[in-house]
Parts: structure tokens; sequence; C-alpha cells
């Protein structure tokens, strides 16, 4: 099993308090690879600009980092901050990287024309493009994201080492949501790319699990021809293409994918008030069902955050927290590190029919149960 650690909070903080909460729960990692995503950013030393794209990635070697600037010159992009970690090497384990980048860029001019769809698809892939071409020079170039007021850093070693390497507990960068995975390496061999969270398009999951059905979903995804879904260093990063494929290409709300995920029976869509339109759904998405056992722990674009669970809850996740300030994690003991003060009482570990939601004004979490009906005015 991996660990997982999530805070959602109104006011920017330091992705260096989750990575002390893995500490509470270091016996479900292996330090094969600690995964970080950071939505909601906040600099000390510079402003950032709402809309601006952000590329996270590492260039391995000085000749990557000139081919790297060269591609984004090529493409418009005008660089506007370059963020320079106060990496202590001797903390980390590879010794191959030449530059951890993490920049600000103004988008190319020719872009202001387009749509903010359109726009989001060159985005994705600019970024495509440059993990690409890093495949192309012997994996010398990682680009892990390119998109506004998002940054991920993936790297091989122990959670709180990795922050303490990379200076994050100086508090140079905040966040208003952080991501972060401890990975136990069961499937594959050490790859960046196989470290949660995944990100495509403003999506991002991360998931603690073993997906059975990863060999199905993985070819029906690649068979729609969306150049998106690519890569698969790891059974899990389906559950992100899968959400995106939900909410971004069918453009259905954020609560019919569990019904993808974990459809509900024939006996049960029979009594629910909208079955025909789901039975359709589970018939038209049946090669998108998983088979856990999984814990899931996702955003969109716009902040939202969820948690959902398949039907063996075999891998538990607890939820808890204060207006203005939520947490998710694999082990309770994960929140209480995350949000001490909270009620207790109040924290909850979802069943196999709920989606929790915490939304953007971050108010107060939504239970949301499978036998629900929801709204299909966000439906194409």
């Amino acid at each position: 099993m991996c660990r997982l650690a999530m805070k959602t909070a109104s006011k920017p903080f330091s992705p260096f308090s989750v990575l002390q909460a893995m500490e509470s729960m270091q016996e479900g990692y292996d330090g094969s690879g600690l995964g970080l995503l950071l939505r909601g950013l906040e600099f000390s030393d510079y402003k950032y600009q709402a809309g601006d794209p952000i590329l996270s990635g590492i260039a391995h070697t000085p000749a990557a980092l000139s081919r790297l600037s060269e591609i984004m010159d090529s493409k418009g992009f005008e660089l506007k901050y370059d963020h320079e970690f106060d990496v202590d090497r001797s903390r980390l384990e590879a010794r191959d990287r030449h530059k951890y980048v993490l920049r600000v860029y103004k988008q190319p001019k020719e872009w202001d024309s387009l749509s903010q769809e359109e726009t989001e698809h060159a985005m994705m892939m600019t970024r495509i493009g440059l993990r690409l071409d890093g495949a192309d020079h012997g994996d010398d170039l990682t680009a892990f994201s390119l998109w506004p007021d998002v940054a991920m850093i993936k790297e091989v070693g122990w959670p709180l080492e990795i922050g303490q390497a990379f200076g994050l507990d100086n508090d140079r960068i905040k966040s208003r949501i952080c991501f972060a995975q401890g990975r136990q390496n069961t499937n594959y061999g050490i790859n960046l790319y196989a470290c949660h969270p995944f990100f495509i398009e403003g999506v991002a999951t991360m998931t603690n699990g073993e997906n059975t059905a990863f060999g199905p979903i993985r070819d029906w995804l690649s068979g729609k021809g969306y150049p998106g879904y690519m890569g698969y260093q790891s059974d899990s990063e389906v559950f992100a293409h899968i959400l995106h494929y939900v909410t971004k290409q069918l453009k259905l709300p954020l609560e019919t994918y569990k019904h993808v995920i974990t459809p509900l029976s024939n006996s049960e869509l029979a009594d629910h008030p909208q079955g025909d339109f789901l039975l359709g759904l589970r018939n038209v998405c049946r090669r998108l069902i998983i088979d856990g056992p999984n814990a899931v722990i996702g955003s969109l674009a716009d902040e939202t955050c969820l948690l959902a669970m398949d039907a063996k809850k075999l891998r538990p996740a607890t939820v808890g927290g204060k207006p203005g300030e939520w947490a998710m994690a694999s082990e309770m003991c994960g929140v209480d590190a995350l949000i001490p003060d909270r009620d207790r009482s109040k924290d909850l570990q979802p069943m196999r029919e709920h989606t929790i939601i915490i939304p953007p004004d971050r108010k107060e979490l939504q239970i949301w149960s499978q036998y629900d009906q929801f709204t299909l005015n966000q439906a194409a």
C-alpha cells in the first residue's frame, strides 16, 4: 500500500506541514517515490498573476535545460519567474538532477484568440511535447505539469527528507491545496512518472490501492485517440484520466464519476430516479469500471476536492476538518497531524456508495451518495 495526505484551506499554508503529517503514516511507504501537487500558489519572492502557466519538471542535464528553454521560446512563451529551490543535494538519493524546474510563463500571444478549451488543450500538448522530447534524448527531461496555479514536485526518497532537501520548510512556497503521496513500489520499476499525484488539464488524482482492471482500462482510454491519455507508468494514472474523461469530455457533473468507476447493480438502478440514464452510462463506460481495492483523492481546476472508494473498502481513508480547512488521509493519524483542532466526532470514512466533496468555498464538506439524484444541467 501507499499513503495519501491532502489538505485544502482558504489561507495558503506550507506544503512542509503535509510532509510532516506523512511521517505519522510512514509504515505505509518505502521511500521509492514522493509526489506533491500544489494548487493555489503563493510565492514569497514573486507576485503570481492568475492565469499564467507554470511548468513543473526536471532537467537532468544542462543540455536538457537548454532544449527546454529553446522549445518554450520557439512556442512564444515568455519567462516571467524561475523559482530556484534551496536544494540540499546531500539529502537526496538521486544524483542526476541538473535543475528542478518551476517556471512561470506568460502564454504565447497567439493564444489570446483561443477559447479556454483550446488554450487548455494547447498547454497539455506543450507539456506532452516536452515529455516526448525528453524520452527522445534518453529521458533527460521530465515534464509533470504545465498549468496555471499548479506546481508538482516528484522525487525518490522519504517525504520529510525530500521536503528538507528542497527547502520547503522555509515558507518560500505556499498553496491552498497540497496533495502528497508516499509510494510503496509494488508493481513497477522506480520511475518519477509513476509517482502520484497524476495531472491532466486541471484534473488531479492520487490513489492508494491496486487497480487490477488496469489493462482493459488503459487500452480503452488509449483507444480513444486523445493525446493526453498516454504514459501509464502506474496502474493508478487511469483514475485521473477517467475523471478527466467524465468531467471534461463527457461534461458530466462530478457526481457521475463514482457511477462510472463503481456503478450500481441492475436492481439498484431499477429503483434509482435516474436509473435509465445511469444504465446507459454504465453500458457506454463499462470498460472503465475499476476492480479495487482503491481509495481515490482528487481535485479539479476550480479547487474542488473529492474522496471516493471502491466497493471493497480495503484501502481506508478519512476526512475531517472545519470551515475553511479540511484534510483527507489514508489514516486518521494523518488527519490528526494536519488539523489537530477539529471536532473529531465529525470525521468521516466514506462507505462504498459515497463521494466526499469539498467545494472551493471550503465552508463544509458534502456527502454525496450514488443513491441520490443529481442535476444534469452541465451535460453537453
